[in-house]
């Protein structure tokens, strides 16, 4: 934890980069080591967000340390800087997990 799901109609092909790039903007967004963020990019997906341009959907999930508010701006214009896509065409999804309920190493942070 936490967890970031990318999922965007664009093929990218810098996608080891981008993870990592992703990986340490959401270390810092949350004050959660890099070493527990684990990110999934799902590129050249067929999505459609009133046409057919290229759009993002992040899936973002942590026990504790989201703050919605102060998070999608800068998630938002990271998407923009890093693939060019408008921030109107990217929708954000966050997820608070209770600790009992996100397990690492064979058992539950709570």
């Amino acid at each position: 934890m936490p967890y970031i799901n990318i999922s965007t109609s664009l093929k990218v092909d810098n996608k080891k980069e981008l993870l990592e790039e992703f990986s340490i903007l959401i270390s810092s967004l949350t004050n959660k080591s890099k070493r527990f963020v684990m990110a999934k990019l799902n590129d050249n997906c067929e999505m459609y967000f009133e046409d057919e341009s290229p759009c993002c959907f992040l899936e973002i999930k942590s026990i504790g340390s989201l703050s919605p508010s102060d998070m999608a701006k800068p998630l938002s214009n990271f998407v923009h800087e890093k693939m060019g896509i408008p921030i109107d065409k990217v929708y954000i999804s966050f997820e608070d997990v209770p600790a009992s309920l996100w397990a690492w190493n064979g058992r539950t942070f709570g």
